[in-house]
């Protein structure tokens, strides 16, 4: 089969079948026909998926069936690619029941989602809490109806993210049998670094958010609940015009209850995740939306591949992308480092080993 006669559709065959899993010769010529598709001629063209959770902190088996029916219903839509939000088996919050999602790599999520992509021939993506020895990861796994698997660790965790989960060093490039795609979660949607080492190396991304608002006790006149959900908002349009692909965001909506921090295990933090999955065009172009920050649901839209992206917008030198991002957030952020890593060291791995949930006593007590 040659470069110019291959379609979206006879590739979309050659992935269900065996011939892919079979011979690594077929793969290499495969997606060696597939990179060669003249992009603006005739760009490969997808039905893709996001998918809207309303999650039950924690509840890895309760998100997993969830996940399932509207992986089911995005299906019916026709959708060939499927994306999950991120931690789509638990969501996230300083919470003890983070630690009982923690979920061995190659454990019931990952076996549920190679179970749906080969029965309905969908390829089907999203993040967990990923155990791998003694270590945890935030790890997002693209699976192919054949198995194949492609995966990405979060770089750097978000505030009480470092309580449970430690940041990933790849590239977040998956070398992907229609080309190499970008894996993106949340925050590193809104950080320069991850824009750059993007740059011309991807035809489309991925990504996946659990992206929280203030304490449900803040000031309501606050500025701060505007600005946060103008960076979320803006996050994946302007990561579709850095680098010149479209976005595939997914993300978790509804209310949940955890505490404030490790030093401040009493205090409460109710609050709730913003949603806003949306489908985004290579030009920032918003296909498809959800605003709805209540219920759960599903957006699909074609997006085109290219061969060579054409960014429209400059990455910043600054380190952090939104420039109304609060500076005392900043410095939030880089405490957080060192406090989730030493909640990590003493309670997430001892967890990990024992089973057993140790008590925290915060460094300045000790």
């Amino acid at each position: 089969m040659s470069a110019s006669s291959i379609t979206r559709r006879q590739f979309n065959r050659l992935l269900a079948s065996g011939l892919m899993a079979g011979s690594a010769g077929v793969i290499g010529q495969t997606v060696q026909a597939q990179q060669q598709l003249p992009g603006n001629r005739h760009p490969v063209q997808l039905k893709v998926a996001a998918i809207q959770m309303l999650p039950t902190l924690g509840d890895v088996f309760s998100n997993m069936n969830q996940a399932e029916q509207l992986i089911l219903k995005a299906i019916q839509q026709g959708a060939e690619w499927i994306i999950l939000p991120e931690m789509f088996t638990s969501a996230v919050a300083f919470h003890d029941s983070m630690l009982k999602a923690i979920q061995p790599l190659d454990g019931p999520p990952l076996q549920l989602l190679k179970k749906l992509a080969s029965k309905n021939n969908v390829v089907i993506g999203g993040s967990f809490l990923a155990a791998r020895s003694q270590q945890v990861f935030n790890t997002f796994v693209l699976v192919f109806p054949d198995g194949t698997m492609f995966q990405h660790d979060k770089d750097m965790p978000t505030y009480w993210e470092n309580c449970y989960y430690q940041g990933g060093n790849d590239d977040g490039v998956l070398s992907t049998p229609i080309g190499p795609v970008g894996s993106v979660l949340c925050w590193e949607l809104i950080r320069s670094q991850t824009a750059r080492r993007l740059f011309n190396k991807v035809n489309m991304v991925v990504s996946g958010s659990c992206w929280w608002t203030l304490p449900d006790d803040a000031d309501p006149d606050s500025p701060r609940w505007s600005d946060n959900l103008k960076m979320l908002q803006n996050a994946p349009q302007k990561v579709a015009r850095m680098l010149g692909v479209p976005v595939i965001h997914a993300s978790h909506v509804g209310n949940f209850e955890g505490f404030f921090s490790p030093e401040l295990p009493d205090v409460p933090y109710h609050s709730s995740y913003l949603g806003e999955t949306m489908i985004v065009d290579a030009d920032g172009t918003v296909l498809a939306r959800i605003s709805d920050n209540r219920t759960e649901g599903v957006v699909t839209a074609e997006i085109k591949l290219v061969d060579k992206p054409t960014p429209t917008e400059a990455i910043p030198e600054a380190f952090w992308i939104p420039e109304e991002m609060p500076q005392d957030w900043k410095e939030a952020w880089t405490r957080w480092f060192e406090r989730g890593a030493d909640y990590f060291n003493l309670v997430t791995q001892p967890y990990l080993a024992t089973g057993q949930i140790n008590e925290y006593t915060p460094e300045y007590m000790r």
